[in-house]
């Protein structure tokens, strides 16, 4: 059963039904809250996928403020059903979610080459336990996956400066929020509470780009002029200047094979990491 309250999109939906000889779903052009209020028929799953422009706000960052308002109508929705499935936009704020929904049992967030496309939410009433996050960042050549119980990030990770290896995570878990976790499971050390980088002295398989640190120096002019670097690629966390304003002060190109990451280390001090990525790395 699909309902879609968009004529148009509906209409679309069935052509492609067709197209594919699919002729066990009815599409209905009516508002889908509406369909199961009139009827009363128990399903195995409800699939809601809720517009995410509202009317006076543009793009929404909340549930409630979603068409449906899922939040409103859970109850009607686990009247019909035991299962939900939610896909939101990746810019919904997953915290919030959670508190706006009932009976979360995972959350899937999904990245495609390295950018957050889709949030799953997977509902099932009464449902009390701790909710499991799953990341996956699927690449050309590989697919990156990582999970965490929520109930584990009370774990505080260990700082270190920074030593043989610099780790980036990918977007899927910087969307999760999952950073004390990375460090527990991968054993890897954290820059700053803030910086979300990680380093080790051991190459770990990591859900995310991997470099080999070849300086680190203190954020002055002095000493980043003396790396001698007319090319480079810039990134920045947990840092005070933007990219922009760093190529602009000290002439940098974008591109090369050199990466520098303009951070914060466990001391609040700010330095700069040179380092070449690992490329195939298994």
């Amino acid at each position: 059963m699909h309902c879609d309250i968009n004529s148009e999109l509906s209409a679309i939906v069935k052509y492609n039904y067709q197209q594919l000889k699919i002729d066990t779903i009815e599409t209905h052009n009516t508002n889908g809250l509406d369909y199961l209020q009139q009827n009363d028929i128990h399903y195995d799953w409800i699939y809601v996928d809720p517009s995410r422009r509202h009317d006076s706000k543009g793009k929404v960052f909340f549930l409630g403020d979603c068409l449906p308002n899922i939040p409103k109508h859970l109850e009607l929705l686990f009247s019909r059903s035991k299962n939900v499935m939610i896909k939101t936009s990746p810019l919904l704020d997953i915290s919030a979610g959670i508190n706006e929904l009932e009976y979360v049992k995972t959350i899937h967030i999904i990245a495609v080459n390295n950018e957050v496309k889709e949030l799953l939410w997977i509902l099932e009433k009464g449902y009390s336990e701790h909710i499991l996050i799953k990341t996956a960042n699927i690449n050309t050549d590989k697919r990156e996956c990582f999970s965490i119980q929520l109930e584990n990030e009370n774990y505080t990770a260990p700082y270190s400066k920074p030593l043989t290896y610099l780790y980036e995570p990918n977007a899927a878990i910087l969307k999760s929020g999952a950073f004390q976790e990375v460090s527990k499971q991968l054993n890897v050390f954290k820059l700053h509470q803030h910086s979300h980088f990680y380093t080790n002295e051991q190459l770990v398989d990591f859900p995310g780009r991997i470099f080999i640190i070849e300086n680190v120096v203190p954020y002055n002019k002095k000493e980043i002029k003396a790396l001698g670097l007319k090319k480079a690629n810039i990134t920045t966390r947990n840092f005070p200047e933007t990219v922009k304003n760093i190529r602009k002060k000290f002439k940098i190109n974008d591109g090369g094979e050199t990466y520098l990451f303009f951070t914060t280390d466990l001391n609040d001090n700010k330095i700069v990491i040179e380092a070449k990525k690992l490329k195939n790395v298994v």
